[in-house]
């Protein structure tokens, strides 16, 4: 009985052709094969099984870890950003990770992109700096400007929106009041 090669479940396993590297290919099960074609947020509880899978030598994984790693890290996952970074792969193999990038720009043009007051582009576990005092609704203290809130979340719904902790709590901060720093 064959099994998953992403999370190691043996139901309804076959073999998935990998996009953009024609040569490749995974055994993945149902749920990994739905969450994959799929353009909603991945299930951050399921995927965590790639802190294992992502070190096997089979070069289709390390490409499916490499490519689902990434999603996860934009939807504001920070384990999975640092997964990312530990990840060591030959240029070849990295090279075809990054070529569904490439072929798909359909996923780009769907992409909320979150912008601060100067027009750069932010991304999860950036630190931004506020540029005016925030009154921050429901907790009592105004954000000062100047403030650096680091790691910043985003929100996959709405672009105008990041998450970041201020004062040790959480709060939801309009990107026209940050700048990128």
């Amino acid at each position: 009985m064959s099994s998953c090669q992403l999370c190691e479940s043996t139901n309804n396993v076959s073999t998935l052709q990998i996009a953009g590297a024609e040569d490749c290919s995974v055994q993945a099960c149902a749920t990994c094969q739905e969450q994959i074609n799929s353009d909603q947020a991945l299930d951050v509880h399921h995927w965590r099984c790639l802190n294992d899978s992502m070190w096997t030598p089979e070069e289709g994984v390390q490409i499916m870890a490499w490519r689902l790693l990434t999603r996860l890290s934009a939807q504001g996952e920070n384990w999975a950003q640092d997964a990312l970074e530990s990840l060591y792969l030959e240029d070849d193999v990295l090279a075809k990770a990054q070529s569904e990038a490439t072929a798909s720009s359909a996923e780009d043009d769907l992409a909320l992109k979150h912008v601060d007051s100067n027009g750069a582009v932010l991304e999860a576990g950036d630190t931004v700096v506020l540029i005016k005092d925030l009154n921050v609704k429901g907790a009592g203290f105004t954000a000062k400007r100047g403030t650096a809130v680091r790691n910043i979340s985003l929100d996959l719904t709405n672009e105008e929106h990041i998450e970041g902790r201020v004062n040790g709590q959480q709060i939801v901060i309009l990107t026209k009041f940050v700048k990128k720093s």
